[in-house]
């Protein structure tokens, strides 16, 4: 029996009841969090919390549990959020739009409709079939991996509402101004002749259409189970470099290479997170690790934009639908707004 027949089989109130409780026992184990592996490492193992041995364990375990809850909570509902904006219906909002408006428009929609990498390719030639410009498409598809809401959510608990609306606003703006820019570039020459000559038959159809509140749930715990099954190799991964970084990592290392004093760390923040894969969740824990080690603010969310906006696989993909020239002018327009941000925050921040 699914998620959506449980929930059928019982009352709205016991259904309201139930995700109560269910937000009650998240709210119980996310305060919980820290002082119980205080007590689990400082007391029960024995490490002293401020040893490097006892200070990377504990970030390990305390950050595993601490984002796998917040990942949990913020894809529930971003998951129920999302079932009322589907990519069939940005695509016809987006559909004869001008450019300029139409980027602002599709870097908005990109940041609230269900995309990720690999959808890049269909995407592209659903939205271009549609009639949307190419460079508004690039609008959407630069702004709906680079400006991720878990990102925004994961920031805010992090580092607080300051990082968090900078990143907003920093990638809005990167997407709306790079698309913008590779769209005066007459694109359409760049991007493989089949993509025009697709055509969408008949009407668009709103694949959220018709879903009650028992579906959205259902939605929200398929999509909770679904990216943490995908994610969590990489998310370990990610916690445990960061683990390694703050418990052994000398600080002078990170000041030396990629401190405020290095002009060219944000530069070489976004080269290092070009070839990295993975997304926003997995590469919080190693942000966090580095800020704690001293890297100013603006040179992590570079790297973490570079990671999440300008990832291999994601080109790989976009080869499909895009020829070289694009794909080159793609990097170097989304990298150059990248690196701007970065240094533009080092300096106000």
């Amino acid at each position: 029996m699914t998620v959506a027949e449980h929930l059928r089989a019982r009352t709205p109130t016991r259904r309201w009841v139930s995700l109560a409780a269910a937000a009650a026992v998240w709210l119980a184990l996310y305060r919980v969090n820290r002082p119980l592996w205080d007590w689990v490492v400082g007391d029960v193992v024995g490490l002293d919390l401020g040893s490097r041995l006892g200070s990377g364990v504990h970030f390990f375990l305390y950050d595993t549990v601490k984002i796998a809850l917040l990942l949990v909570g913020i894809i529930f509902v971003v998951t129920v959020l999302r079932s009322f904006m589907s990519v069939e219906r940005t695509r016809a909002l987006l559909g004869g739009k001008r450019e300029g408006v139409g980027n602002v428009m599709a870097a908005g929609l990109g940041v609230v409709t269900p995309f990720c990498s690999c959808s890049a390719v269909p995407a592209f030639i659903g939205f271009v079939a549609a009639g949307v410009p190419v460079g508004v498409t690039l609008s959407f598809l630069i702004a709906s991996p680079l400006v991720n809401e878990v990102a925004v959510v994961l920031l805010l608990g992090l580092f607080g509402p300051g990082a968090a609306l900078l990143y907003l606003a920093a990638g809005l703006t990167i997407a709306v101004v790079a698309g913008f820019l590779l769209g005066r570039l007459r694109p359409e020459r760049w991007v493989e002749p089949f993509v025009f000559e697709t055509r969408l038959g008949g009407r668009l159809v709103d694949s959220t259409a018709g879903l009650d509140w028992d579906d959205r749930i259902q939605m929200g715990v398929e999509e909770v189970l679904t990216i943490l099954r995908k994610i969590w190799p990489f998310l370990l991964v990610g916690i445990g470099i960061g683990a390694a970084i703050h418990g052994w990592a000398p600080e002078d290392f990170f000041a030396r290479y990629a401190g405020a004093d290095n002009p060219l760390a944000v530069v070489l923040a976004v080269a290092i997170g070009i070839p990295l894969y993975s997304n926003a969740a997995g590469v919080m824990p190693l942000v966090q690790a580095l800020y704690d080690k001293g890297l100013p603010m603006g040179t992590l969310l570079a790297f973490m934009m570079a990671v999440v906006a300008l990832s291999l696989p994601e080109l790989v993909l976009l080869r499909r639908v895009l020829r070289p020239q694009l794909i080159a002018a793609f990097v170097a327009v989304v990298g150059t707004g990248i690196v701007a941000v970065g240094y533009l925050f080092n300096a106000v921040l």
